[in-house]
């Protein structure tokens, strides 16, 4: 296994400040942030002063029920060359859903959502784990999430669903200790149960992340500091091995590096407490294990025979997924089972962070709409699914407000009509949605003519 050591999260809003931190180790990149012909300058200036750089996917759905993508697979490969990783990350979870496993429309959810432990799942889980590994050039790593919401019907822990997965696909893990802390204030999970019944041997690093409580739900925000119930879960981890890395993670309201230096402090502590005896011994014999001859993506030869998932295995979850991720953000009814206080919650924060990502993506949108733009935004997205990634979505955020003769504000209208006509393109296509209604767009912009 690679030691990392410690590392920090890499956004352009603090690269001056993490090229100034001390005991800097490693960072990790968002994969989909970064164009392998054009790393960021600051970037490369790490990399050529011998700092490792990871990508981290956020879009390639390894829990869904759909193979993963071969051109996501091309795109992190891709990332993972042109950066010189040792390894490649991603979630288990699923940020699609729809499409021809369930003869109806794809759908996006914008964020991640939870795969449910059941076996129909981790066999398919399994399966696309496989296809990724094969087409990766490194090792790959996936990432316990954080989650609002329960499945019901579950058949296993999630240590026990992690277990497996390891046993069966040799993959490694990347473990949040924050996530683990949400779902127990979520979800009544015990962190040291399941730290309990995972295999630690196959932990590539770990992730610490701030997040707040608000009416007796826990948000993982990454906008908040750290608190100590999450260290106490990486003490808890590391009373039980050494990780072989560990990341601080902030992607928004970024603080002062000092306060960036105090928390990694932090965490450096709790490591070296926990960094003796047993616990350095065990992660020293995993470190020295070699993996499994012409399996360079797995910690041991899979222990499960590579049997293809059953068709109707595939579409049984795409159904499950479909309708739980249209009750989130299309406004259907709720799959039976579910808490649909606890949903209402999910679909608010999907419709959040969805906003928070256009506002990324196309900054002026906010800056035209003012303290207007989130209540317009949830106005919007209430019942409309995203379809076609964000740029397209903010797109069509513009293309409704312009339509429905919005901002009421003149200037603000004529603002919003000039962004939106220099990324419209001259020529739709006549046969899409968003195309008949850009037309309609312009046709009102040019008084009917």
């Amino acid at each position: 296994m690679v030691r990392l050591g410690t590392g920090i999260g890499w956004r352009p809003e603090i690269a001056d400040d993490i090229a100034r931190l001390p005991g800097i180790d490693w960072v990790e990149v968002v994969a989909e942030n970064i164009c392998p012909d054009h790393v960021p300058d600051a970037l490369r200036r790490l990399r050529e002063r011998g700092t490792t750089v990871v990508p981290h996917g956020v879009s390639l759905g390894l829990g869904g029920a759909e193979r993963p993508g071969p051109g996501r697979l091309r795109a992190l490969a891709e990332r993972a060359e042109a950066l010189g990783s040792p390894l490649v990350t991603e979630h288990i979870a699923f940020v699609r859903a729809g499409g021809p496993l369930t003869a109806s429309p794809a759908i996006e959810a914008g964020h991640l959502l939870p795969v449910p432990r059941t076996r129909d799942a981790l066999d398919v889980l399994c399966e696309n784990v496989r296809i990724a590994q094969d087409a990766l050039p490194v090792p790959l790593a996936v990432e316990n999430i954080a989650a609002l919401i329960s499945w019901p019907g579950e058949e296993m822990t999630e240590g026990q669903f992690l277990a497996e997965l390891v046993e069966r696909t040799g993959v490694r893990l990347l473990i949040d200790v924050a996530n683990l802390h949400t779902n127990h204030v979520n979800r009544g999970e015990d962190p040291a149960k399941a730290l309990d019944e995972l295999p630690t041997s196959a932990i590539a690093y770990v992730h610490v992340a701030g997040g707040v409580e608000r009416d007796g739900v826990w948000h993982d925000s990454h906008a908040h500091p750290v608190t100590q119930p999450v260290l106490d879960v990486l003490a808890e981890l590391c009373a039980r091995t050494t990780p072989p890395g560990v990341l601080l993670e902030r992607d928004e309201d970024f603080p002062a590096a000092e306060e960036l230096a105090g928390e990694l402090d932090a965490i450096r502590a709790v490591t070296a407490a926990g960094a003796g005896g047993g616990a350095a011994e065990a992660s020293a014999k995993a470190s020295a294990a070699p993996n499994a001859p012409n399996a360079p993506n797995a910690l041991d030869a899979p222990n499960a025979p590579d049997v293809p998932v059953p068709d109707a295995v595939r579409e049984r979850l795409a159904l499950a997924q479909a309708a739980l991720l249209s009750a989130l953000v299309g406004g259907t009814p709720p799959p039976e089972g579910f808490d649909r206080r606890r949903l209402r919650v999910q679909s608010a924060a999907l419709t959040a962070k969805r906003a928070s990502v256009i506002a990324k993506v196309a900054p002026e949108l906010p800056e035209i709409l003012g303290t207007g733009y989130r209540p317009a935004f949830a106005r919007y997205a209430d019942g409309r699914p995203m379809t076609g990634g964000y740029r397209r979505d903010a797109m069509s955020f513009a293309e409704h407000l312009l339509a429905d003769g919005r901002p009421e504000d003149a200037a603000a209208r004529r603002r919003l009509t000039l962004w939106w006509q220099e990324r419209s393109g001259p020529a739709p296509l006549p046969s899409h949605p968003a195309a008949r209604l850009a037309r309609r767009v312009r046709l009102a912009l040019s008084g009917g003519r």
